[in-house]
């Protein structure tokens, strides 16, 4: 088995201090073949619900008073709530709205071909019948029957994959498990002491509750582990092996840990930065929390969830996207009016996001992007945009047409090394697609080529890199930690004058000190330009988005003809508090008007 090398994936919070882990991932390409045939369906669904829900969806984000700083679902360890007092959370647990036939259709209506629902968080209670456990909503709450029964049935009516999210290492409640501040190693937070209390829990809690999941609900697609802290890779393998015992077919994700899943995760709420290798997923939230928090009115728009459908689909990643419904089972309004909208786009364009393949553009456009399937070129264009350009398509285009447009009017020529599409029609959709139906597979020069008098993109995995620094799926470095290392592009300009060098970075915001600042320099066609690049440009306002990527500019140079040319960046000085160093996405030049 081929191990790519480690690098930090996700963070979560610990008594207010964020704790960020890494896994290895394994390589797709040299995965088995079964794993394979696994994913076929995985692949082809491209677009998922998940929903985060249990006792804490009662709590709403609030607790004798005290509002949690955290994610809804994390109140528990984030207000440190006594165990005894979290069950007497469960005796009025009543989810009397609660409608699987419903949630089923929103996801259907929402055009979700898999529905991931929590089993188990990390609070440890169960939301299922659970004859090892009596921490269950059967059990322990006025309900006393089994949701997980009728939304199996009611999404296998209507063809959706149904799917469980299960904490296979974090558990508040059960002895041993992850997390359990009452039995916590002081010096290690979040790890359980001893440590062979784990292995018990593993055995006696987590075994018995996967084996109830795999064989009373019917065909399962995957389960859904999470927040691997704790756990061996040895421990890691059990678990997918025995999974595997009951359902051959049903996937394990990547959060396993230890690269034994059978796809990788990005972080939450991460957008893929380029083409990934390998199956891939991104779980997103349509606001702030997971769980339901009934001060969290942050909703996203549709314009932002379509876009990141749409660019998760142009990187050959699944798209993930959470509801938080209430402790009375209904999820909220806003969540169902978003995702309503988002099926009527796949209606007409879904084609265009199912079972479809990466952009075969090395390079963003700023026009929107690209997805592929067999001889079938989809471009997805942004509201407003009236000229395409697609740099080193050597295709020849045989039929061209606007999905749900059949009047809209395209105007193709060909010259040099872009072809260029100009655009008429009457819609009002944020994306439009337009299906090119080509001689062959699609066929792209994979270099960057400058489209017209369009500002020039090094993103980071074209680049020629120098010494260990690593390049992660959502994008940007890791581990440039020297001023010995070094990114290397080779580039075709179309024009010559003075371009903007603006430097984009990573960063989070609630951890922006991790990432820092650093000065850079970028050198090319003979010009030199240098300055502070990082978390200096980040959006720190309340309602930012947490993971951001901000660009620094730091100063103009001059490109005298065109042609191919060689840029180089380095960094002079690194920030020595940024425990990530320098995440580098991409070095953009942008024409000087």
């Amino acid at each position: 088995m081929a191990i790519e090398k480690v690098f930090p994936y996700s963070y979560f919070v610990v008594k207010g201090k964020y704790l960020y882990f890494t896994i290895y991932i394994e390589k797709v390409e040299t995965m088995e073949m079964s794993v394979k045939e696994r994913l076929a369906w995985w692949h082809e669904a491209r677009y998922g619900m998940f929903i985060h829900w249990g006792l804490y969806s009662s709590l709403a984000g609030e607790w004798n008073g005290k509002k949690t700083s955290s994610i809804a679902e994390w109140i528990m360890r984030d207000l440190e709530i006594p165990i005894a007092e979290y069950e007497k959370i469960a005796k009025d647990f009543n989810p009397v709205r609660y409608d699987a036939e419903a949630w089923a259709q929103l996801a259907e209506d929402a055009g979700m071909k898999y529905l991931v629902i929590t089993a188990k968080h990390h609070d440890g209670f169960c939301m299922f019948n659970s004859p090892s456990n009596p921490y269950n909503i059967v059990e322990k709450t006025p309900y006393g029957e089994d949701p997980m029964k009728a939304l199996a049935e009611a999404c296998n009516k209507r063809g959706i994959k149904m799917c469980f999210y299960y904490s296979q290492a974090l558990d508040w409640h059960a002895e041993g498990g992850a997390g359990h501040w009452e039995e916590e190693d002081k010096a290690n937070p979040g790890y359980p002491r001893p440590m062979e209390d784990f292995q018990s829990y593993l055995d006696d809690v987590v075994k018995p509750n996967l084996k109830e999941l795999l064989t009373n609900y019917g065909e399962i697609g995957l389960i859904w582990f999470d927040v691997p802290m704790a756990i061996s890779q040895k421990q890691s393998q059990s678990l997918k092996e025995y999974v595997h015992e009951f359902q051959p077919s049903c996937l394990v994700s990547g959060r396993v840990g230890h690269g034994v899943g059978d796809y990788g995760s990005l972080g939450d709420n991460e957008h893929p930065g380029g083409q990934v290798a390998g199956a891939w997923e991104t779980p997103a939230t349509l606001n702030d929390t997971w769980g339901f928090n009934k001060d969290d009115e942050n909703w996203k728009s549709l314009e932002f969830v379509l876009e990141l459908l749409v660019n998760c689909a142009s990187k050959g990643v699944n798209y993930l996207l959470n509801v938080g419904p209430t402790d009375e089972g209904v999820i909220p309004e806003q969540s169902c009016i978003i995702l309503k909208q988002v099926g009527a786009w796949l209606k007409t364009n879904g084609e265009a996001i199912y079972g479809t393949h990466a952009s075969p553009f090395p390079v963003d456009e700023d026009w929107g992007r690209a997805t592929q399937k067999e001889n079938h070129l989809y471009l997805h264009v942004k509201k407003g945009v009236t000229e395409i350009n697609l740099p080193g398509l050597n295709n020849k285009i045989l039929t061209s047409q606007v999905l749900g447009e059949p009047s809209a009017d395209l105007d193709i020529q060909v010259e040099g090394d872009i072809t260029a599409i100009k655009v008429k029609m009457d819609c009002d959709d944020l994306y439009s697609v337009i299906h090119l139906e080509l001689d062959g597979v699609p066929s792209v020069e994979q270099h960057v080529i400058q489209s017209g008098k369009n500002k020039i993109v090094l993103p980071i995995q074209m680049a020629d890199l120098e010494g260990n620094i690593e390049v992660i799926p959502r994008g940007n470095t890791s581990n440039w930690v020297s001023t010995d290392n070094k990114a290397k592009w080779e580039f075709k300009a179309q024009h010559p004058g003075d371009y903007r060098v603006l430097v984009k970075t990573f960063g989070r915001r609630r951890v922006s000190g991790s990432f820092g600042n650093h000065e850079v320099e970028v050198r090319v066609a003979g010009g030199r330009s240098e300055g502070t690049v990082g978390v200096k440009d980040m959006d720190m306002s309340e309602n930012a988005p947490g993971p951001q990527k901000p660009e620094s500019d730091i100063g103009i140079i001059h490109i005298s003809q065109p042609g191919t040319h060689k840029l180089e960046m380095s960094a002079t000085k690194l920030d020595e508090t940024a425990s990530y160093g320098l995440s580098l996405v991409s070095v953009n030049l942008c024409p000087v008007k």
